[in-house]
């Protein structure tokens, strides 16, 4: 079945993706681990998927965007969590290099996520540049260890499984 050119087979691999995310997500909060200014979401090991294939855009973004819907900072985290996540997984698929790929999301991550919570924190007042500063590094460093302990062997594994780029099966 077919559908403004998406497959079956894409949207089904898409919504498995945002499922896993949401799942890992909230293991993460159980641990509370995913919310807040030292964050070592899981989940966001799945960001380095759109390297190998496109589905996984989508996928992460959904999934973000339900995993925030519990969120303690709202709608803003709704709006912003979920876009960083999302500038990372296109980012990531415009990745050339494996080892590269678990870096937008981190950077995506610490820049979006460290200034919304440092709003969320300070405001624009004088204290936020500090506060950013702060969140940008905790949010930041969390996201490498993620991406770079679980998403970079994640992505070795697919390809020594003989998972070439937008060839995928899930």
């Amino acid at each position: 079945m077919q559908s403004n050119g998406f497959t079956t087979k894409y949207l089904t691999r898409a919504a498995i993706i945002a499922a896993l995310y949401v799942v890992l997500t909230y293991l993460a909060g159980l641990m509370n681990l995913a919310y807040g200014p030292v964050q070592f979401r899981f989940s966001e090991a799945l960001t380095v998927l759109s390297f190998l294939f496109p589905e996984a855009i989508p996928g992460l973004f959904v999934g973000c965007v339900v995993s925030n819907l519990i969120s303690p900072y709202g709608m803003l985290d709704l709006v912003v969590g979920s876009a960083a996540t999302l500038l990372a997984a296109i980012w990531t698929a415009k990745c050339r290099k494996r080892w590269f790929a678990p870096m937008p999301p981190v950077i995506a991550n610490a820049v979006l996520v460290g200034a919304m919570i440092a709003w969320y924190e300070a405001g624009f007042g004088a204290g936020f540049l500090a506060a950013f500063v702060y969140n940008a590094a905790t949010v930041g460093l969390g996201e490498l260890v993620v991406c770079y302990v679980l998403g970079l062997p994640l992505l070795k594994v697919l390809e020594d499984r003989g998972v070439k780029k937008a060839q995928v099966y899930l």
